[in-house]
């Protein structure tokens, strides 16, 4: 149930900050004494608003969790895959990130449709044709991967993915191989779709 980063295949418990139910402010009604009428109005309808977020918090529904709302199955690519091979699968399936596994299919980083810009003259034009059909996607693949379980509350990503500024994150199983993707999109979707937009504050 938590986020993980892994840097060079070794990995470590991502902290997450920040979230959960702020308390309702409490207002003391002081010494028991004979109150003007204004003030017991006012402490009765802080009772009433007490009352009220204990019984918001006992019905709360369950958050979103990772596997609601991950596109799978993932499509990954093995890290001594082309630049060429990763340029074609984001193509064809118009996507922007692509997990990269290990041969025995552990995830050991990511590459995104950046990552490839930074390469398009070897890909397009056909002169370098030869260059992009030999670099390998290890050669440019970030290594520093944050990732997720499928029982991560989604709130809890959509956090450090603001504070990382990324777009996607990897779901892992316990063998760290990737069951599916979770998205910057389909955290939109989930939110249009999913609601109500209160499980998402």
């Amino acid at each position: 149930m938590s986020i993980l980063l892994a840097v060079n295949g070794v990995v470590e418990t991502y902290p997450v900050t920040g979230g959960g139910i702020r308390p309702a402010p409490v207002v003391s009604a002081g010494p028991q004494e004979e109150k003007p009428k204004h003030d017991r109005s006012l402490v009765a309808a802080q009772t009433a608003y007490e009352q009220q977020q204990a019984r918001h918090e006992h019905s709360a529904k369950p958050a979103i969790l990772a596997k609601d709302l991950m596109t799978t199955p993932v499509i990954t690519l093995p890290s001594d895959s082309t630049l060429a091979d990763a340029w074609a699968v984001m193509q064809r399936r118009s996507f922007r990130h692509l997990p990269v596994t290990s041969l025995d299919g552990t995830l050991v980083g990511m590459v995104s449709d950046r990552d490839l810009l930074r390469h398009v003259p070897e890909l397009i034009t056909m002169a370098n044709g030869q260059q992009a059909s030999h670099r390998r996607l290890a050669e440019i693949m970030t290594s520093r991967v944050i990732s997720a379980t499928p029982t991560t509350d989604i709130r809890d990503i959509a956090r450090v993915m603001l504070d990382q500024h990324i777009h996607a994150m990897p779901i892992l199983d316990v063998a760290r191989r990737p069951l599916g993707i979770l998205t910057s999109r389909d955290l939109l979707r989930g939110i249009a779709h999913r609601g109500p937009l209160e499980l998402w504050t």
